[in-house]
């Protein structure tokens, strides 16, 4: 089998895998881009983080998503099946193939936890004897056993949101929509909620994409991440590799209240002149964030060295490290040299006149 052919089965297999393909969507409203030529994929059976900040496309892509919203141009394949042509009618099946789970709840009051969570069911037409037995399965995996008579005025915000999730599930969606779903909660039941959702993706196999501002929630469950600023995608890429070394400024942005930072009483006294001390950032991931790079340079770098602040963090089972060094200034291409033979990459901050 040439080349060729062996490439165009290959791109037809990962198609098939995909459960979500965007190609170039755009949504305009007046003057302003939503969405401006977005493209992305979500394979089956993983967990895709969207990340921006409030006005960057987040909500206007998942309505296109769900087909809440047509998208002016480009292509949104769900199952491998074009839905931005589709009428009503049609995307009524397609729909039932998406779970959602929303920020606040959007449970019915009036209804028990097995009525709001077997309501998709019978929306579809299963027997009431078929929905709630599939419901009390639901909410056993959800956490929730003993609460199926329960009302949502009677549970905490966490047990609502797991309703949400199990109504979510009712009809074994091939995707399952998580719009900013743990925003509204402590950052304990955060955890929590965060923690349901990787166990229901490993048991099921389920696709997740979550919708979020936060950074911590990508980094305690996607795979992978796409930031999101101004309708554009900035970024993309495994977390831990994103997380270790941003590239765009949004994304540096984002992450800052998660990654380490240089201390304030030291950027106070950062300047331009190239004299006294460079401060540097240096950044490593993977083997070498927890090799001998700092032996190394103890051996290998005469001029001598200080470490200001930093540590390394685990991603993924990745480590990620992220260092602010001081330097003599006139060693700072040498020193930066040699940390990048080690895998580092280094950043000159400024200069401070004295130590930092």
């Amino acid at each position: 089998m040439n080349t060729h052919v062996t490439r165009q089965l290959a791109e037809a297999a990962a198609r098939e895998d995909d459960v979500v393909r965007l190609a170039d969507v755009r949504r305009r409203f007046g003057a302003t881009a939503a969405l401006d030529g977005v493209s992305l994929t979500v394979r089956r059976g993983e967990i895709l983080g969207i990340i921006g900040r409030s006005g960057a496309g987040k909500s206007t892509l998942i309505r296109c998503l769900n087909g809440l919203e047509r998208p002016d141009s480009g292509s949104i394949a769900i199952e491998g099946r074009e839905i931005t042509g589709l009428g009503e009618a049609e995307l009524q099946p397609l729909r039932r193939r998406i779970g959602m789970i929303f920020q606040h709840f959007n449970l019915l009051s009036a209804k028990t936890v097995e009525e709001n969570v077997a309501l998709p069911l019978k929306i579809e037409g299963w027997t009431k004897a078929k929905r709630l037995a599939r419901a009390a399965e639901l909410i056993d995996l959800v956490g929730l056993k003993g609460k199926a008579k329960a009302y949502p005025s009677e549970l905490s915000g966490g047990q609502k949101q797991r309703v949400g999730i199990a109504r979510a599930l009712a009809a074994s969606p091939a995707l399952l929509l998580s719009d900013e779903a743990t925003s509204a909660l402590d950052p304990e039941t955060t955890r929590a909620i965060l923690t349901l959702l990787k166990d229901i993706n490993r048991k099921l196999g389920l696709t997740i994409l979550l919708i979020t501002h936060e950074m911590e929630v990508v980094r305690s469950i996607a795979d992978r991440v796409t930031v999101l600023d101004a309708g554009r995608i900035v970024e993309e890429g495994p977390v831990w590799q994103v997380f270790a070394t941003p590239q765009a400024q949004t994304t540096k942005s984002l992450l800052s209240g998660i990654r380490p930072q240089l201390p304030t009483h030291i950027t106070r006294k950062l300047v331009a002149d190239v004299t006294g001390e460079a401060i540097l950032g240096v950044d490593i991931a993977g083997p070498a964030a927890t090799g001998p790079l700092f032996q190394q340079l103890s051996a290998e770098f005469a001029d001598g060295y200080r470490l200001v602040h930093g540590g390394v963090d685990h991603i993924q089972e990745q480590a990620v490290g992220r260092f602010f060094i001081a330097v003599p200034a006139e060693a700072t291409a040498r020193f930066t040299t040699l940390a990048e033979r080690f895998g580092a990459q280094v950043e000159v901050l400024g200069h401070v006149a004295g130590h930092a």
